[in-house]
């Protein structure tokens, strides 16, 4: 199946897209690599949660997450939430909210022989560059990440992808059959209670309320609310992805679990910006912050000099 590159622009920015005859990835070079459009050229179905403006405006480094654009499918690395660098020479660095790479412009190449998107970013504060490519197989979008280390000493990170999928009523989310238990990591979410409260899956009792949750489902009936939870434990089986009963069409999401053993989920029901979405964010640790991440033994690491690797693929049934 031929895959075709292009440069483009959207919303203001410059674009680049890789395609064939079943998808269509754009991404933004300059804004974080961010992925903004992944469509199904079939059903002419977008997945990827899209905000209703014209222009984008790029990011200072440092910024606050919640202030920018939350749409579309960001990189978050060496945290996700706001921490600081937990030992070492670099003990101490703030680390700023989102992780250091969601601001940044990345170097990106279209290999046309071999039908790659390549991106790359360096980071000087942590000595470390962070790459990524982008492939098409038929109805499979697969992305090789490798995260090198140029100091003298261990690189501790957390990675983790940010895809936030638009909102549709029937949407219903697929985990592994192992999962049973999920950790609340979300203070805010009356429902699930406090943070670190553990509960069942799919199913667990309301704290508000007392009824019975489908922690499956994008429920209308929670609104103004947002859930953040993990999944206990580190994963054997490196899969998630949301389903959409009404048309049959999927979306699962695969990776190498021995390299990304986590797995966030996150709810937005109207709480952001008012906004509805859904974001599946398989992790190299947990829960959020880098320095709990370390400090609780959740963290990846890359000796120095050396490469820590992993893929994600995303396939795409209509």
């Amino acid at each position: 199946m031929n895959t075709k590159l292009k440069e483009s622009v959207y919303k203001g920015l410059s674009s680049v897209v890789i395609e064939n005859d079943i998808l269509r990835a754009e991404f933004l070079p300059v804004y974080g690599s961010k992925m903004v459009s992944l469509q199904d050229l079939r059903k002419g179905r977008e997945f990827l949660f899209q905000r209703e403006t014209d222009k984008l405006k790029k990011p200072p480094h440092g910024a606050d997450f919640s202030q920018y654009d939350a749409s579309g499918f960001d990189e978050m690395f060496p945290t996700i939430d706001a921490s600081f660098y937990p030992e070492g020479s670099l003990q101490g660095l703030k680390l700023a909210d989102h992780g250091e790479v969601w601001t940044e412009s990345w170097q990106c190449s279209l290999d046309k022989s071999e039908k790659t998107l390549d991106f790359a970013v360096e980071l000087p504060r942590l000595k470390c560059r962070l790459h990524k490519k982008i492939e098409l197989d038929e109805n499979k979008i697969i992305l090789d990440y490798g995260v090198h280390n140029n100091n003298d000493e261990p690189l501790i990170f957390l990675w983790a992808a940010h895809p936030l999928f638009k909102y549709e009523q029937d949407m219903e989310l697929m985990l592994p059959r192992e999962v049973e238990k999920v950790i609340n990591v979300e203070d805010k979410n009356l429902y699930l209670g406090r943070w670190g409260e553990r509960h069942g899956y799919p199913f667990t009792i309301s704290r508000l309320t007392g009824e019975e949750l489908d922690l499956r489902s994008m429920d209308p009936s929670l609104p103004d609310s947002c859930q953040k939870f993990y999944t206990a434990g580190e994963l054997t089986e490196g899969f998630c992805g949301v389903s959409y009963p009404e048309t049959g069409a999927r979306l699962e999401m695969y990776f190498p679990p021995e390299q990304v053993p986590y797995l966030g989920i996150w709810k937005s029901l109207g709480e952001l910006k008012g906004d509805y979405n859904l974001a599946l964010e398989p992790c190299t640790g947990a829960f959020d912050d880098l320095y709990l991440a370390h400090k609780t033994g959740r963290a990846a690491e890359v000796k120095p000099g050396s490469d820590y690797e992993w893929w994600l693929e995303m396939r795409i049934f209509a």
